[in-house]
């Protein structure tokens, strides 16, 4: 299963069950909470990995950068934009 299609189903499924969104949200507190994040989504059925996260984050920002201003580097930072953990926060609240 993709990143995305993924977390389209977790964020389903949270937008669904009050219970999942509080334990997703939860995670945040964790000493480790993207480790956290993925073990209890996972544990739903929507199978995510640290490394798989955080690569698919940057390399969707890394694409839209190529694709503005001629991917230069004075492209500017768009805040969060290559973070799908937060994104996915932001989407559920």
């Amino acid at each position: 299963m993709e990143v995305n299609d993924a977390l389209y189903g977790l964020k389903k499924l949270a937008l669904k069950d009050p219970a999942v969104r509080e334990a997703l949200l939860a995670t945040r507190l964790a000493d480790n909470p993207l480790k956290e994040f993925c073990s209890l989504s996972t544990s739903y059925g929507f199978p995510l990995y640290e490394m798989d996260l955080i690569s698919a984050g940057e390399d969707a920002y890394a694409a839209m950068r190529r694709s503005t201003n001629g991917g230069g580097e004075n492209s500017p930072m768009l805040r969060c934009e290559d973070d799908y953990y937060e994104i996915f926060f932001s989407e559920i609240s």
